[in-house]
């Protein structure tokens, strides 16, 4: 028997989630919250801001209209951006079925309150089921049907095992977890080392320093989400090199498009003028370096990243602060 998958969030990873349960024969509809835009999106049935040149079949209902599109939903989805997501659920909750259990795919990590999606979900909508689901997925690549793996996560198995059957297909294969925490922090903290990756890039710095990044990013990410409880395997996983991977090399991503052009020297108000799309890992630096330094966690490639977004450091001076550290271990925990 078929469920009713409702999406809140119609960017490029909401519609590709919501084409995905579509294909495999739910009823879907996704919720977006400007509402000349979606009307645009259902006449023409694409989604030209947030997920160019991909059709949306007419039996995805498209709809501005919150209590419309999870009415009698069986299943939620969450896909808004972690920095509109506490306004945005807190407007529509009550238009939102209780019980009805969720699944969060926003990364990121809240600025004053420190919390992760999940968290926010069950402080403006309820109690009620909660997963998150995360990993290497560009949306352009999973709207078109390229392969895909991703992790979801679940205190509740049995939620876990339901997410699997509802999503999962030959062309996205879901693993179960339970550490709900460890895949919310790796989805966040990717993205901040992702603006460091295009910084890479911006300045030309070549392979070596680009895997360095990548090796050492993915240490500060498993130092931090293991002191906050989460396990070492998540970080090995596909939530976390994983997606790391993905992040720091594909063209798609958003992030690194950010730091590449911080790199080749443009003002940072001036990239995220320019952005139609939210870059997670703007806001996210700030929440992730706020959350090391309340840990007693060093990260200093988030630091870097943070300094270059928020205090105007050159990229040059971040690279010279970051290998001129006192040589230490690389197994040494605490750097």
């Amino acid at each position: 028997m078929g469920e009713i998958v409702c999406v809140l969030g119609n960017g490029g990873f909401g519609t590709a989630l919501a084409l995905t349960a579509d294909r495999n024969g739910h009823e879907t509809r996704v919720y977006g919250v400007d509402a000349a835009y979606v009307a645009e999106t259902a006449r023409t049935r694409e989604n030209p801001r947030y997920l160019a040149g991909v059709k949306v079949p007419p039996s995805i209902l498209l709809t501005s209209d919150a209590a419309l599109a999870a009415r009698g939903a069986t299943v939620l989805i969450s896909a808004i951006p972690t920095q509109y997501l506490r306004a945005t659920l807190t407007r529509i909750a009550p238009d939102i079925p209780a019980g009805v259990p969720v699944v969060s795919v926003t990364k990121g990590v809240e600025n004053d309150t420190l919390l992760r999606p999940t968290e926010i979900i069950a402080e403006t909508l309820g109690a009620r089921p909660i997963a998150a689901l995360s990993g290497p997925s560009h949306a352009e690549e999973l709207a078109r049907g390229g392969p895909t793996s991703v992790v979801v996560a679940s205190a509740d198995p049995a939620l876990a095992a339901r997410v699997q059957a509802v999503l999962g297909n030959e062309r996205l294969r879901i693993y179960a977890s339970d550490d709900v925490l460890g895949v919310e922090f790796a989805a966040a903290m990717k993205n901040v080392i992702a603006i460091a990756a295009g910084v890479c890039d911006g300045l030309g710095l070549g392979d070596n320093a680009k895997a360095a990044l990548i090796t050492r990013g993915n240490a500060e990410i498993s130092r931090l989400g293991r002191t906050l409880g989460a396990s070492p395997e998540t970080f090995a996983g596909l939530a976390g090199i994983g997606d790391l991977i993905t992040t720091c090399t594909s063209r798609h991503g958003r992030n690194r498009g950010v730091g590449e052009r911080i790199g080749r020297g443009e003002k940072v108000a001036d990239i995220l003028a320019s952005m139609v799309q939210v870059a997670e890992g703007v806001r996210t630096a700030e929440s992730v370096v706020a959350l090391a330094r309340k840990n007693g966690v060093e990260m200093p490639i988030c630091e870097q990243v943070r300094r270059m977004l928020f205090e105007g450091q050159r990229p040059e001076v971040a690279l010279r602060e970051l290998m001129s550290r006192a040589p230490r271990p690389e197994s040494d925990a605490g750097r």
